[in-house]
C-alpha cells in the first residue's frame, strides 16, 4: 500500500531533510516550507521516525483539498476512509492551525473536522457512541490561503525527543536544530570539531550519533507504533536493522568546554545516556582562555544570545576571544549561530562565505559559515 509521507522541517533546515529522506531510499520526493513529501509504504513508517535527524515529525497524509467554506471543510473530511486508520474504540483529538484564510479561527475549524471525522465513522461502525479506550491518533489540519491539509501525526511527541536529555543548560538547541548545524557544516567523522561554548553537549552529542550512525530515534516510542494497520514486525525489523548499523566508538575527535562546570556535568551525563559518552571530550573552560594547537579543524558554536541574555561587555570579550582564536588560523572553519548581527563586525578574519537565516524556536538567527582551508589527504 503506498502512503504519502510528510517530514516536517524548521524553516532553512528544509533542503537537510531532504537529503536525508533521500539517503533513506525514498524517492518522489516534493518540497515546500517546512515540509518534504515523500512516496512510501506502511511498513517505511518506523525507518522514517527512526533515521530522520532534522525533522519535527512524520506525518501521514489523508487529503489535501480547498476549503473556503465550514461547509467546504467539514463535506470533505467526512468523505475521507477515516475508518481505515482510525479503530472503533481509537482515541483522537484534531490540532488546527490556519494561515492566511477564510476560515481564520482554528479552534472552529478544529471543531468541524472532530465532528466530520466522528459523522463517518458512526456510519462505517455502525455505532453513535465511541469509547475512545484504544490507541491514540492525533489528526493535524493546516489550512493555508484556503487549501486544506490533513494528516494524521505517526510520531507523537516531536523528533527532538531522543531520550538522551533529561537536563539541559539555559536555552538549549533543540536535538534536531543542532543535528542540521552539524549537517550544514563541512564537518566529517575524520576531523575535529570543537565547541567552545558547548553548554549541555547538544552539538557534539548530535555529532557523534552522526558518526557512529545511531539512529536518533531508537530509544523512544512513536504513535503509529500502537496502530494496527502499522506491522508490528516492521518497527521490529527497523530497530534490529538501526542497532546493527551502529559503528563503534573510538574513531571521531569531539571536543567540547565550557565556563559553567554544572553545564559540563550535564553535558556528561547526556552524552552517557546517549551512549557516546566515550566519543566527546569534555572540559571546564572559559572561551577567552582557550587554546588551539591544531591546525585544521570545525568549529560549531552558539554563543550566549537573546534568551540566553549575556552581558553586552560579556559577550563583546567572547566575540573578541573568538577572533583572536581564530583569525590566523586560516585551516579552520567556523560557524556560529547568533540573533546578534553585529558578529562579523568582531570575527575580522574575513567576510562569511555563507550566511543562512535559521529560526531556532521562535528566535531569528543567523548561521555564519567561514570556511577554511582543506587539510591534506591522509
Amino acid at each position: 500500500m503506498n502512503i504519502t509521507l510528510i517530514a516536517t522541517a524548521k524553516f532553512g533546515l528544509e533542503t537537510v531533510v531532504k537529503q536525508e529522506v533521500q539517503a533513506l531510499g525514498f524517492e518522489e520526493i516534493v518540497v515546500s516550507d517546512g515540509r518534504i513529501e515523500f512516496t512510501a509504504t506502511l511498513a517505511d513508517i518506523p525507518k522514517a521516525n527512526l533515521w530522520l535527524r532534522t525533522a519535527d515529525r512524520v506525518l501521514l497524509k489523508i487529503a489535501e483539498f480547498p476549503a473556503h467554506t465550514f461547509d467546504d471543510l467539514f463535506e470533505q473530511t467526512k468523505a475521507l476512509p477515516w475508518e481505515d486508520w482510525i479503530t472503533q474504540n481509537g482515541k483522537f483529538t484534531v490540532n488546527a492551525k490556519t494561515h492566511k484564510s477564510a476560515l481564520k479561527s482554528g479552534r472552529s475549524c478544529q471543531s468541524i473536522v472532530k465532528k466530520a471525522v466522528v459523522e463517518r465513522l458512526k456510519t462505517a461502525y455502525q455505532i453513535d457512541w465511541f469509547p475512545e479506550t484504544g490507541v491514540a491518533f492525533t489528526i493535524q489540519l493546516a489550512l493555508v490561503r484556503n487549501t486544506a491539509l490533513l494528516t494524521l501525526d505517526t510520531s507523537g511527541v516531536g523528533l527532538h525527543k531522543r531520550g538522551y536529555r533529561e537536563e539541559a543548560g539555559k536555552a538549549p538547541l533543540k536535538e534536531t536544530f543542532a543535528a542540521g548545524l552539524v549537517q550544514l557544516s563541512y564537518w566529517q567523522p575524520d576531523r575535529l570539531l570543537l565547541d567552545p561554548m558547548c553548554g549541555s553537549g547538544t552539538i557534539l552529542i548530535e555529532a557523534a550519533m552522526l558518526g557512529r550512525n545511531i539512529a536518533p530515534g531508537l530509544h523512544r516510542s512513536f504513535a503509529a507504533e500502537g496502530w494496527p494497520i502499522v506491522p508490528a514486525e516492521a518497527w521490529v525489523l527497523a530497530r534490529q536493522e538501526a542497532q546493527n548499523a551502529i559503528l563503534p566508538s573510538g574513531n571521531l575527535q569531539l571536543q567540547g568546554s565550557d565556563s559553567d562546570p554544572t553545564a559540563i556535568e550535564i553535558a556528561r551525563s547526556n552524552a552517557t545516556k546517549a551512549g557516546v559518552a566515550d566519543d566527546i571530550q569534555f572540559q571546564v573552560k572559559d572561551v577567552r582562555k582557550l587554546w588551539i594547537d591544531r591546525k585544521f579543524g570545525i568549529v560549531i558554536t552558539n554563543p550566549p544570545y537573546g534568551i540566553r541574555l549575556a552581558e553586552y561587555r560579556e559577550l563583546n570579550s567572547i566575540y573578541l576571544a573568538l577572533n583572536k582564536m581564530f583569525r590566523k588560523k586560516d585551516g579552520w572553519s567556523v560557524y556560529v549561530l547568533t540573533a546578534d548581527q553585529k558578529f562579523p563586525s568582531y570575527f575580522k578574519r574575513a567576510k562569511p562565505n555563507r550566511v543562512r537565516k535559521l529560526y531556532n524556536g521562535t528566535i531569528q538567527t543567523n548561521y555564519y559559515q567561514y570556511y577554511g582551508r582543506k587539510p591534506p589527504n591522509r
